[in-house]
């Protein structure tokens, strides 16, 4: 059994880094994990709090992409994949509605669906199809989710 998820208004939209979850994180407010997630790559606090204001997620990642010659960490490193982490974990356990429904998924396997995206750091993080049930990826935001809910 599979729980794939794409976009925000979809049935399993909530567990994506855009769903509209706030996170408390060091006193501070963020508006989504996508941000947070984004801001975490820099070290310069100006930046981070550009990237925090930002009214949508989609708009603090391109904020990121932005000032992308600032960033501290590297994308897709192991420290990125830690913050990830981090960010899911802060979402899930400050919103029992969610952590409830990860729960819920059970023993499937849980893949984020890139669409017709098709870059490598797309695949990273989730995965492309190939067919009805089939996908080409790392699938990486995937296996974090069902790793948290293992941890749950």
């Amino acid at each position: 059994m599979q729980t794939v998820f794409n976009k925000v208004k979809e049935e399993f939209g909530w567990l994506g880094n855009m769903a509209p979850y706030p996170i408390n994180y060091e006193n501070q407010i963020w508006r989504t994990s996508e941000a947070l997630f984004q801001a975490m790559r820099f070290d310069d606090p100006e930046i981070r709090e550009i990237i925090r204001n930002e009214k949508s997620p989609m708009g603090a990642k391109m904020k990121a992409k932005f000032f992308r010659e600032n960033m501290s960490i590297e994308p897709m490193s192991d420290i990125d994949v830690k913050n990830m982490k981090k960010c899911i974990k802060l979402k899930f356990d400050q919103h029992a509605d969610i952590k409830r429904k990860l729960i819920e998924t059970g023993k499937s396997e849980i893949i984020e669906d890139i669409g017709t995206r098709n870059g490598v750091r797309h695949k990273f993080w989730g995965a492309k199809r190939y067919n009805e049930n089939q996908f080409e990826g790392q699938n990486v935001m995937g296996k974090l989710l069902m790793e948290l809910r293992d941890e749950l």
